[in-house]
């Protein structure tokens, strides 16, 4: 009886390991998108939470939000928006007339202004290009 249940479990691991699908197969990277519009106040009030909203273009249907790239530096704010691209051959280029909204919430601090530097791609020489945008801090 013993090895009768040894001979099944036997069989139902290799069943079972067999069904898995192997990780290795999964290729995936992470990429920048620029960021094409964006929603900031005009002014922060000092110690609030404000949600910053920012608009993108998804390149193909294969890349699906990650999240947010974020440096500080002092008073400087550098954001971009960051996907996640799973890659596989049936992925299709979309069209860019839906673009896609994702928010941030963003602590005021104790500066008296920030600047914020929204990343927008590259130019032809390879330099990153930027839309700054300084908001004023208000008691």
């Amino acid at each position: 009886m013993k090895k009768y249940v040894i001979f099944i479990l036997l069989i139902a691991t290799t069943i079972m390991t067999g069904c898995l699908q192997d990780d290795d197969d999964i290729l995936f990277s992470y990429e920048r998108v620029p960021i094409e519009e964006v929603d900031i106040p005009d002014e922060f009030t000092r110690g609030q939470t404000t949600e910053i909203t920012v608009s993108y273009f998804r390149p193909t249907d294969c890349h699906s939000f990650s999240g947010f790239d974020y440096d500080r530096l002092s008073n400087e704010r550098t954001v971009s928006v960051v996907n996640v691209f799973i890659e596989k051959a049936s992925c299709q280029e979309l069209q860019q007339a839906d673009m896609i909204e994702q928010s941030f919430r963003f602590i005021v601090g104790s500066e008296d202004s920030y600047v914020f530097r929204f990343w927008q791609g590259r130019d032809d020489q390879g330099e990153n290009q930027f839309l700054i945008v300084e908001v004023p801090v208000v008691e």
